[in-house]
């Protein structure tokens, strides 16, 4: 199998963080659990529609959901996330050193005081 055809683990994580809506969702979680209602509540679109976004990001992983009788509460799951940085610790190496190196180039080059 190609690398390409292989799914990463990774790959419903950044799907999922593409959407704004969804990481608005999130941003919301930050302060803490929230019911589906109260964060319904926060945007401008049909329950159904925030109920998607929600389905989303829990089969990403990124929220857990906890049922009180016929109420669910949402709360993010930060470990995806983890997986994440791991994934993109070698693009911020390569990064890093690029511009490591473009320091050096520009610190080499003389003081154009004219």
């Amino acid at each position: 199998m190609t690398r390409t055809a292989r799914a990463l683990p990774v790959d419903r994580v950044l799907a999922a963080l593409a959407n704004p809506t969804r990481r608005e969702v999130l941003d919301l979680l930050l302060e803490g659990p929230r019911s589906a209602s109260d964060i319904a509540a926060q945007f401008d679109m049909a329950r159904p529609s925030v109920s998607e976004h929600l389905r989303e990001l829990r089969e990403s992983g990124l929220l857990s959901e906890t049922r009180d009788g016929r109420y669910r509460r949402y709360s993010i799951n930060a470990d995806p996330l983890v997986e994440l940085r791991d994934w993109l610790g070698p693009y911020e190496r390569f990064w890093r050193d690029r511009l490591t190196g473009l320091g050096a180039v520009l610190d080499s080059m003389p003081d154009d005081d004219t």
